[in-house]
C-alpha cells in the first residue's frame, strides 16, 4: 500500500473511535512488515484530532538552485563590482540560488577571492610618490655599487613603548586545595601605564644600544642628539673599524629626527643620513623587523627594488614585508 492510502485508513480508523494503539494493532495483523511504525501512527492520529483533513505531504520551499549560467554569473560579477564588501550569503540571497553555487562563481569562474584592505600611513600626494621614487633610485644606485658594505655601513633605529605589567595568568593563580575547602579568589587589579618608551640602535651584525626614556623626560631634539652621542661611544666600543668606514644613519622622517640640532649633532658625530621617502614604513627595516638583522638588511634592498619598479601608486601595490 502506498503512504497515502496508508494514512488514509488510519484516518477512517480513527473515525471510527480507536486509539492509536488499536490502529496500530489492526494493521499489524493486516498488513504485517508493510504497516507504519507506531510513532508515525500516534503522529498522524493527532494531526487528524487537530483538524487535519489531507492525507498528502506539507508542500517544501525545496532547495535552492544551483545553475550557474552565463546570465547569473554576469548578473554575480556585477554586484560584486558594484559593492565589493559584499558576502555570498547576500548575493546567494539576492541572486535565489545557493551558497556554493555563488562560491563556486566568484573563486573558479570569476577568479576572485575577498582579502583585507592593507594599512597604508596616508595617501601620498603625486609629488611624494615622486620623491619615492628618486630617493629609491638614489639609494638602490648606492647598493649596486658595493651591496655588501653598504649594508654594512648601515645603522637604523626606532622608537617602540616597552609594557612592563604583566597580570597574572588564569595558570599561574592555581593553587592546591582540599576537597571541600573553599576555592582560591584573585582580585582584579587595575594596573597604571605600565610603559616606558625605548630607543633602538642596530647594524646588520646585531643591536648596538637600547636607551630608555627616563620618567618625566620628552623626546625632542635635544633629547635625540644626546642619544647620537651616546650611539657614536657604542660603536667605537662594539663595531671597530665602524667609524672609520663611515657610519649610513637610516631613520624616518619624525620631527626630533629632522630637528635642526638633532642633524647638526649627526654630522658633528660623522654619520651620513639616508634620505627618507615620505611616510614610507615599508622602507625602514626597524618598522617591520628587530630580531633577524641582516635578513632585515637584505629586504629593504628588496624594498628598493619595487619602490623602482613600481613607482605609480608604490605605496599600495607592493606588500608590507615581514
Amino acid at each position: 500500500m502506498e503512504k497515502q492510502e496508508l494514512r488514509a485508513v488510519i484516518k477512517y480508523l480513527h473515525k471510527k473511535g480507536m486509539t492509536p494503539k488499536e490502529i496500530h494493532e489492526d494493521m499489524v495483523s493486516t498488513l504485517g512488515k508493510e504497516c507504519l511504525a507506531y510513532s508515525t501512527v500516534r503522529k498522524w492520529v493527532a494531526e487528524f484530532k487537530q483538524g487535519r483533513t489531507s492525507t498528502e505531504d506539507d508542500p517544501r520551499s525545496g532547495c535552492p538552485k544551483t545553475s550557474s549560467s552565463d546570465e547569473q554569473v554576469d548578473a554575480i560579477h556585477c554586484m560584486v563590482l558594484s559593492d565589493r564588501r559584499m558576502t555570498v550569503q547576500q548575493i546567494a540571497k539576492a541572486t535565489d540560488i545557493s551558497v556554493g553555487s555563488v562560491h563556486h562563481v566568484l573563486t573558479d569562474i570569476l577568479g576572485m577571492n575577498k582579502l583585507s584592505a592593507r594599512w597604508v600611513p596616508r595617501m601620498l600626494t603625486p609629488e611624494q610618490m615622486l620623491k619615492r621614487v628618486d630617493i629609491s633610485r638614489t639609494l638602490l644606485t648606492r647598493f649596486h655599487a658595493d651591496p655588501e658594505n653598504f649594508q654594512r655601513r648601515i645603522v637604523t633605529q626606532d622608537e617602540t613603548w616597552v609594557h612592563h605589567f604583566e597580570p597574572e595568568s588564569k595558570l599561574q593563580s592555581k593553587e592546591w586545595k582540599h576537597h571541600g575547602s573553599p576555592p582560591p579568589k584573585k582580585f582584579k587589579r587595575v594596573a597604571s601605564v605600565g610603559k616606558v618608551m625605548a630607543s633602538v640602535f642596530w647594524d646588520c651584525e646585531g643591536v648596538l644600544m637600547v636607551d630608555y626614556l627616563q620618567k618625566g623626560q620628552t623626546i625632542n631634539g635635544e633629547f635625540y642628539a644626546s642619544e647620537l652621542r651616546k650611539l657614536k661611544k657604542e660603536i667605537k666600543a662594539k663595531r671597530r673599524g665602524k667609524l672609520r668606514a663611515g657610519v649610513l644613519l637610516l631613520q624616518d622622517n619624525a620631527p626630533v629626527h629632522t630637528a635642526q640640532v638633532a642633524v647638526a649633532e649627526a654630522h658633528n658625530c660623522g654619520f651620513e643620513l639616508l634620505p627618507h621617502p615620505p611616510y614610507s614604513p615599508d622602507l625602514a627595516p626597524s618598522d617591520f623587523y628587530l630580531q633577524n638583522s641582516k635578513e632585515a638588511l637584505h629586504w629593504f634592498s628588496v624594498a628598493l627594488v619595487l619602490e623602482v619598479a613600481q613607482p605609480i601608486g608604490a605605496h599600495l601595490g607592493h606588500k608590507h614585508l615581514k
